[in-house]
């Protein structure tokens, strides 16, 4: 047991238990990791779920991008910390040009939940028809809308996604979509706050926001951003949750509650 809850030493959440949140109303926290020692850490806390993000590339490996991030960088990070972790729910990202086909999508999402411990795999855009393949195979997906940090080159920038009308429609269309593909869960990035909440009434399965408002079902931060460490600038999005904790668990605590209890993100962490 610990100070945070009695659920440390239960059997890890599964996308089962998340869709029961989402139903009861009850706000998801999640957290990237990319190690053991702080996989093990948000998981004490109870933080829900836990992401192995290709941001590793720019907060661990120093690159400006995530491009340069290799499947075999995610399946030795996500091993790191799935084996630390007990309850929270690991999703690992598949990296740029590893899922150009349904085919190539699958092998690299088996290598990382076969050798990495992952219990789902993300992917960026509305790639309908790799999700569709992908859960054929039984391999449970997360999609991701908005802000596609793998696009960059083609966005031409870190810029807010979907504040013009044809744009909002498009993406309200491809959530839509990808539920229907069959995945289980979404992640919108960037989004202004007003069509994340329309996206997450609409669909059926969790809406997890980066940038995307207090309205989606749960919300998601870059751990390095939260904790205001690393080499780059912390993203408007994002809040310093060291500046008021005496330690990292107690900034990883607060922000846990802060989601919980629909504290974050607050207006000036919205478009």
């Amino acid at each position: 047991m610990n100070q945070y809850s009695s659920t440390a030493a239960l059997k890890p959440l599964s996308i089962t238990d998340l869709a029961a949140m989402k139903q009861r109303g009850e706000k998801i926290s999640c957290l990237t990791a990319y190690d053991a020692g702080f996989s093990a850490l948000i998981d004490k806390v109870g933080v829900d779920m836990i992401l192995v993000g290709d941001s590793l590339g720019m907060v661990i490996q120093g690159h400006d991008t995530t491009l340069p991030v290799t499947i075999r960088d995610m399946v030795y990070h996500t091993r790191c910390v799935s084996k630390a972790r007990q309850r929270a729910f690991i999703i690992a990202d598949l990296p740029f040009m590893t899922y150009a086909t349904p085919v190539m999508a699958a092998k690299n999402a088996a290598k990382l939940m076969q050798l990495g411990g992952a219990q789902m795999v993300k992917l960026e855009g509305s790639r309908i028809d790799c999700v569709r393949f992908l859960v054929d195979q039984g391999i449970p997906v997360c999609g991701h809308l908005g802000l596609l940090p793998q696009s960059i080159n083609q966005l031409g920038g870190y810029k807010v996604q979907g504040k013009e009308q044809a744009a909002a429609e498009k993406m309200l269309a491809d959530a839509q979509q990808l539920q229907q593909a069959g995945a289980s869960l979404l992640v919108l990035e960037c989004v202004p706050a007003s069509l994340a909440k329309e996206i997450s009434l609409q669909l059926t399965i969790p809406v997890i926001g980066i940038g995307a408002g207090v309205d989606c079902d749960g919300q998601v931060l870059v751990l390095y951003d939260m904790l205001n460490i690393g080499t780059i600038k912390r993203p408007r999005f994002s809040r310093n949750f060291m500046s008021d904790a005496a330690n990292i668990e107690e900034a990883i605590n607060t922000y846990h509650q802060a989601v919980k209890q629909s504290r974050f993100p607050a207006v000036e962490h919205s478009f």
